[in-house]
C-alpha cells in the first residue's frame, strides 16, 4: 500500500542559463523512501510531502470520485515554483500510500504509520489527499507521535463538519467523529474548530452532533477579510487552549470559481485570501504540527484551477513554516 515517489514525478521549467539563481522546487525536492530506516533530516528545517491516493471514502459517501489523483496533481502544480528557501531548509517527497481493493481502513492505518515515522523523525509533515478520509489516517499518525500530556487542537477549513455517523462504515464524511470518539475514549479533549461551514450543506443532525461535542465553528459568510479581527481573536482563543495544531484544508471550502475541481463545489464558498491570512496566524503561533490538503478532484478541475490554488497555499505554508 506504499510506494516511494519516482524521481521523474517532479518536473517543470528549467532555466539553465540562470544557474543556481534559476532553481525551482522540482530541482530541489529530495526523495525519501519510508520502506527503509528513516533518520532525522540533516537540516534544521525539513518539510516532507506524503501522498494519500484514495477516494474510497468519497465513494462510500456518495460523492464524485477522482480525489485519488489529487497528490499527483498537486505535485505537478508545485513543480515549477521558484526556490526561495534558506540554505537550512530542505523539501522531501516521502512517497504515496495507496488504498487498494477498497480497503480504506487498512490504508488509513498505513497512512498513520508513515505520518508517525515522519513526525517522530522531526519532519514537518504535509499530507496530500485524497478524500477527507485522509484526516482519520493522518490523525492516527499524529496520535502515535504526540508527546504524552500534550493537548491536540484540530482546525478544519471546510464547508462540512464531516461528523457523520460511521456506524455502518467510515467514509469521507466521518473522520472527525471518529477522531472525537477516539480522543474521548482515551480520556482526552476533542478540540475542533471548523472554519467555512455552509448551513445548506449540513443537516440538523450534523449541527446537533457538533453541539454535543462542543465544536467551534464559523459560517462561510463570516469568513471575510473585513471580519479579520474577530476571526483572529477566535483563532487565538482556540490556539491558546492547545499545545499543538493539526490543520486540514478541504478544497470544497472555497467558492467554485476558485475551486471547481472538488466532489462538492460551493457556489458561495469562501475567498482564498482569508484562508491564507489565517494560515499565517496559525503558523506564527509556533504550534503547527502537521497539515493536509484534501478533496482535490483533478477529473473535475478546470484549467488546473483547483490544483494551482491548493499548490499556491502550500507554497506560502512552506515559506513561512520553514522559518518557525
Amino acid at each position: 500500500m506504499y510506494k516511494p515517489t519516482a524521481p521523474s514525478t517532479w518536473k517543470g521549467r528549467i532555466d539553465t542559463h540562470d544557474g543556481e539563481e534559476g532553481k525551482r522546487w522540482h530541482q530541489g525536492v529530495k526523495q525519501l523512501n519510508l520502506t527503509e530506516e528513516t533518520e532525522p533530516a540533516d537540516v534544521s528545517q525539513a518539510i516532507a510531502f506524503l501522498g494519500f491516493c484514495c477516494d474510497e471514502g468519497v465513494r462510500r459517501n456518495q460523492g464524485r470520485e477522482g480525489a485519488v489523483e489529487g497528490p499527483a496533481a498537486l505535485r505537478q502544480a508545485m513543480g515549477s515554483f521558484a526556490w526561495h528557501l534558506d540554505d537550512d531548509v530542505a523539501l522531501f517527497d516521502a512517497g504515496d500510500v495507496y488504498c487498494t481493493n477498497q480497503n480504506l481502513e487498512e490504508a488509513q492505518k498505513q497512512l498513520g504509520k508513515k505520518v508517525n515515522t515522519l513526525l517522530s523523525n522531526t519532519y514537518k509533515t504535509i499530507v496530500l489527499g485524497g478524500g477527507h478520509e485522509t484526516a482519520y489516517g493522518h490523525f492516527l499518525g499524529i496520535k502515535q507521535a504526540l508527546p504524552e500530556g500534550q493537548q491536540l487542537g484540530i482546525i478544519n477549513f471546510d464547508a462540512h463538519f464531516d461528523l457523520r455517523s460511521y456506524e455502518k462504515q467510515p467514509s469521507s464524511g466521518t473522520p472527525f467523529l471518529q477522531i472525537a470518539d477516539e480522543l474521548v475514549a482515551d480520556g482526552k479533549e476533542f478540540n475542533y474548530l471548523c472554519l467555512g461551514i455552509q448551513q445548506s450543506g449540513n443537516t440538523h443532525k450534523l449541527f446537533n452532533t457538533a453541539e454535543s461535542y462542543g465544536v467551534n465553528y464559523v459560517f462561510a459568510p463570516a469568513m471575510q477579510v473585513y471580519n479579520y479581527e474577530q476571526l483572529r481573536e477566535k483563532l487565538q482563543q482556540f490556539t491558546e487552549l492547545v499545545d499543538v495544531l493539526y490543520v486540514s484544508i478541504d478544497m470544497d471550502v472555497f467558492a467554485a470559481a476558485y475551486a471547481p475541481g472538488v466532489s462538492a463545489p460551493a457556489a458561495l464558498g469562501i475567498h482564498p485570501e482569508i484562508v491564507l491570512i489565517l494560515l499565517q496566524e496559525i503558523i506564527a503561533s509556533g504550534k503547527l504540527l502537521s497539515l493536509d490538503i484534501v478533496e482535490l478532484n483533478p477529473k473535475l478541475d478546470i484549467d488546473n484551477r483547483t490544483a494551482k490554488l491548493g499548490a499556491s497555499l502550500l507554497y506560502h505554508v512552506v515559506q513561512q513554516w520553514s522559518q518557525v
